[in-house]
């Protein structure tokens, strides 16, 4: 109880002490008048009483701010988008763009895309609704996952120009992607691990 009374009493002079001098026109506490203060604040019989292990301090916990971005990061990996072309899963590196979030979002649900060759260097299909876009003029590489008009999922196993908004890109060399993407209309699933 003593050891309550003490801290409370200190805390209240050091807070004095702090906020405009407990009216001193200077912003630094005189020190003598604090330790003084303090001093006669303590009886002689608590001054006795109380010893060095009174004060000692436990371990400081975690704050909340860590714990919560550790469990952030959790579900950030476990919620990590995948995609699957026709039986094939593939490595995807995505985006960090709202467009890549809006899809992860309707591949929440299980997402199959109906593709279809075009070009010779390219597979295309619509995801079923618009999402947010951010065209820019691209030149594509064998592997990049780009949107088109808002609402059309294209993967690339050639190269080509266009106003594209990036999403992502497959982690596969030209020839496997050639492979995956060249002999035919495919189906593309995404989904949320």
């Amino acid at each position: 109880m003593r050891i309550k009374k003490l801290s409370a009493t200190l805390i209240v002079l050091l807070l004095c002490a702090g906020v405009s001098g407990c009216g001193r026109k200077t912003d630094e506490p005189d020190k003598d008048a604090v330790q003084e203060t303090s001093e006669n604040a303590i009886s002689q019989e608590e001054k006795e009483t109380v010893s060095e292990e009174d004060f000692i301090m436990e371990e400081p916990v975690s704050e909340p701010s860590e714990i919560s971005a550790e469990t952030y990061e959790i579900q950030e990996e476990s919620e990590k988008m995948t995609m699957i072309i026709g039986d094939t899963e593939v490595p995807v590196t995505w985006e960090d763009n709202a467009s890549v979030t809006e899809l992860s979002a309707l591949a929440k649900e299980g997402l199959k895309i109906s593709m279809s060759m075009y070009g010779g260097f390219e597979q295309v299909g619509s995801i079923g609704q618009s999402i947010t876009r951010n065209d820019k003029q691209t030149t594509t590489s064998a592997g990049d996952i780009v949107l088109y008009s808002g609402n059309q999922l294209v993967v690339f196993y050639g190269s080509n120009s266009w106003a594209y908004t990036r999403l992502g890109r497959i982690d596969l060399s030209q020839d496997e992607l050639t492979k995956l993407l060249s002999n035919g209309d495919v189906t593309i699933t995404l989904k949320i691990d």
